[in-house]
């Protein structure tokens, strides 16, 4: 670009000067000097790769195995400890039934009813205690099961990540004016004949206005 007709900003001096200064004007400097780069989170490529995508479907897996593995024991430990308990009552029933039946003194009596309360108070709050531990570890295997199905409808929704994808077909199979071109093949190659009576010109031109 030109800088011929912008003003000048100092007087013209002869060539006599001594001290020769070079004035630049503040548009001629360079303007952008660094190079904008893209930041993270802004787009462009995945901030996730499918390599890490994988990793993190495989650990949920995992996960989601674990703990329905844990569960499982949790669950056959539980019916175990349940039925141990269910015997002690029983065991406990049968005891207080036959000292019932035995010559004991009211104070004894009643000091054994209060133990057989004091424990089935503990049996009953360690069973819900195991009702909430239950009902916890069901809602965090829905929350991964949750995510794998986001992740894997991710996956599928981007045809792009998708290694089966292929173009079905061409961009122009439904343009107007396709394959204009067909049907030339057959057409007679110009060539170039040193006879006017016998050139292609001379042949066409008397087979439609003479003949």
């Amino acid at each position: 670009m030109t800088t011929a007709a912008r003003p000048t900003y100092d007087p013209a001096k002869g060539k006599g000067e001594s001290e020769l200064t070079y004035l630049t004007s503040a548009k001629d400097l360079p303007s952008h000097t660094k190079l904008k780069t893209r930041q993270p989170g802004q787009g462009g490529d995945a901030e996730y790769t499918k390599e890490e995508l994988r990793l993190q479907l495989e650990e949920a897996e995992r996960r989601h195995f674990a703990s329905k593995s844990k569960g499982d024991s949790a669950d056959s430990k539980s019916t175990d400890e349940k039925a141990r308990f269910i015997e002690m009552a029983q065991q406990l029933d049968a005891e207080s039934s036959q000292e019932s039946q035995s010559d004991s003194s009211e104070e004894d009596d009643d000091s054994e009813s209060e133990d057989e309360t004091a424990l089935l108070m503990r049996e009953l709050e360690k069973i819900k205690q195991e009702r909430a531990e239950e009902k916890a570890r069901q809602e965090k295997e829905e929350m991964e099961q949750q995510l794998m199905a986001e992740n894997h409808g991710a996956f599928k929704s981007n045809p792009l990540l998708d290694n089966s994808f292929s173009v079905k077909r061409r961009w122009d199979d439904d343009v107007v004016f396709r394959n204009q071109a067909r049907g030339d093949e057959n057409k007679p190659q110009k060539r170039f004949v040193n006879d006017m009576l016998r050139s292609d010109f001379h042949r066409k031109f008397m087979r439609k206005y003479i003949y």
